[in-house]
């Protein structure tokens, strides 16, 4: 009892990477409701232009790879949460990177754009991307928070050594 107690004492100590999360996932799944419920697939607001929105659909991973194996790729995204929990609850204070502000962010963006992007693959079997820019695949809000998240870890980690 006493480590199911102190499991939970640790969200209220460090709030940084979960509140961060709840963010992310909050204006992923938000910003997705509003494109299905607005967008048709494949319809574009402006039609044309650098930076549009358009609503596309991804069973794949990240640029639309792999979109035969959406029953992997939601097990992946599972076991990649299970390790991004253990390691903020339980890893915080033994590694210096995940002790700080900056790395607790980094840990949050990741976690929080992961299970965005998995709430869609239960949810509807796929993904809904909606950000379009030039000759770049479409993308959404999750997408973007792992890839920033993973980039300040990066960043943080050359920066340590």
């Amino acid at each position: 009892m006493q480590k199911l107690s102190n499991l939970f004492g640790f969200w209220h100590r460090n709030p940084v990477s979960f509140i961060t999360a709840l963010v992310v996932v909050a204006a992923d799944q938000l910003s997705k409701l509003l494109i299905r419920s607005y967008l048709g697939v494949g319809q574009s607001v402006p039609e044309t232009g650098f930076f549009r929105l358009t609503r596309s659909h991804n069973t794949g991973v990240a640029f639309g790879l792999f979109p035969d194996l959406p029953g992997l790729w939601t097990a992946f995204a599972i076991v990649g949460i299970c390790l991004l929990l253990f390691l903020i609850i339980f890893l915080h204070g033994r590694v210096h990177l995940l002790s700080n502000t900056p790395g607790k962010l980094a840990m949050g963006l990741i976690l929080g754009g992961t299970v965005g992007n998995l709430i869609d693959r239960l949810r509807v079997g796929h993904v809904t991307d909606f950000i379009d820019i030039g000759i770049w695949p479409n993308f959404n809000v999750a997408d973007s928070s792992v890839v920033v998240g993973a980039l300040l870890l990066a960043f943080l980690l050359i920066k340590e050594r």
